[in-house]
């Protein structure tokens, strides 16, 4: 598995950094135009970086960061259960320890 993702869904794993999932409950058609927003905001970013135009890199991360909070994989959490937000913390300094370094031996 290229990118394992934790027991409960909220998170998969590169090089050993978890990053939150897009939340579950989004539908497939509203994820689908979230999804598009971002890459199309992606590709304005390089755009902006190739062209050195710093305005326009400004309002294409705040587009990227748009979509991001939608799908749910950063801003507030989309889970109810009152765990913490682990994104972007190594794994083997959260509760997902054990579960990460079982995916090791």
């Amino acid at each position: 598995m290229k990118y394992p993702t934790t027991p409960d869904g909220r998170y998969f794993v590169v090089k050993g950094q978890l990053w939150r999932c897009s939340n579950p409950a989004l539908g497939v058609e509203q994820r689908q135009e979230w999804v598009n927003a971002l890459m199309k905001a992606r590709q304005a970013v390089k755009f902006a970086k190739r062209t050195e135009d710093v305005g326009a890199l400004k309002s294409a991360r705040a587009s990227v960061n748009e979509a991001k909070i939608a799908l749910g994989e950063r801003g507030p959490v989309w889970w109810s259960d009152g765990a913490a937000d682990f994104n972007r913390h190594k794994a083997v300094n959260t509760p997902y320890r054990e579960w990460f370094e079982s995916l090791q031996a």
